[in-house]
């Protein structure tokens, strides 16, 4: 027996034209109603949420702490387009998707200088 979901019946009010529309673009893509009502249920509430759990960015202090983790985060993306470059086969090698990681590496890298630069981060 599988784990049981609780759901939720939401009445809502629509205009008929706009019911209609839904509807028959649901139909099109092949989804339900319900299923897409939902998806942009948990999308706007996490949405609202990120917006409401804003950082503040007040100081410099905290602007700085902030590009330090931005940096962080460009320096592993960095590290993973060039770890892909170095696990890429020999016959890709010079391939355009080579060519794209590589240059997403050095991207980030320059990225990275520019913003160590700028706020003199150490």
């Amino acid at each position: 027996m599988g784990a049981s979901t609780n759901y939720s019946q939401v009445k809502v009010s629509v205009d008929t034209e706009i019911a209609s529309a839904f509807k028959g673009a649901c139909t099109a893509a092949g989804v339900s109603m319900a299923a897409e009502l939902s998806r942009f249920m948990a999308d706007y509430s996490s949405s609202v949420t990120m917006r409401k759990a804003a950082p503040d960015y007040s100081t410099r202090r905290r602007r700085r702490k902030a590009i330090k983790g931005i940096m962080k985060q460009l320096e592993l993306m960095k590290a993973c387009e060039e770890r892909v470059c170095q696990n890429m086969p020999m016959n890709l090698q010079g391939s355009e998707a080579y060519d794209v990681a590589e240059e997403a590496a050095a991207s980030l890298e320059e990225a990275v200088d520019a913003l160590s630069s700028f706020w003199m981060v150490p």
